[in-house]
C-alpha cells in the first residue's frame, strides 16, 4: 500500500524535505535534499479542494454545487488555499465590508427614491463605503 507524501512534520508542523527517491521499476535510488512543491505541502483537505477546483475548470459556482455549499463559502475555501500557498488573495473578503441585509438595501433605495440621499451616496452605501 502506498501512502501520500506528508508535506508537514507531524511533530513541529514545519515543511518536510525528501531525502531519498527510488524507482519502483528498476530500483534506482537518488539521495539528497529535495524540496516538496508548494501544492504537496498543502493539507489533504486543501489538496482535495484544489483538485476539485481544477476539475471544475476554475468555476467556483461548479465547486459550490458539488460541495453543496454557498458561493461565499466556496470562495472562502479558495482563499484559505491561496493563503496556505503563501499568497494573499486579491480582493480578499477581509478587505470588504459585510454584505448589507436585504432590509438595509431596501431602505437605501427608498431613501434614494424619496430624495433623502443622492445617487452617489446610495452607491457608496450599497458598496459599504459609508454608513
Amino acid at each position: 500500500m502506498r501512502y501520500p507524501v506528508p508535506g508537514r512534520c507531524p511533530v513541529c508542523g514545519q515543511n518536510l524535505s525528501v531525502t531519498k527517491l527510488a524507482c519502483v521499476h528498476c530500483g534506482t535510488s537518488v539521495e539528497g535534499a529535495f524540496e516538496l512543491p508548494r501544492l504537496a505541502r498543502l493539507s489533504p483537505e486543501h489538496q482535495q479542494f484544489v483538485e476539485l477546483f481544477i476539475r471544475s475548470e476554475g468555476k467556483l459556482n461548479r465547486v459550490q454545487e458539488i460541495l453543496g455549499v454557498s458561493y461565499p463559502t466556496a470562495r472562502a475555501q479558495l482563499h484559505e488555499v491561496i493563503r496556505a500557498l503563501g499568497y494573499e488573495p486579491s480582493g480578499s473578503d477581509e478587505a470588504r465590508p459585510q454584505s448589507l441585509s436585504p432590509e438595509r438595501r431596501r431602505q437605501i433605495l427608498a431613501d434614494l427614491e424619496a430624495g433623502v440621499i443622492t445617487s452617489d451616496q446610495a452607491v457608496q452605501m450599497l458598496k459599504g463605503e459609508i454608513a
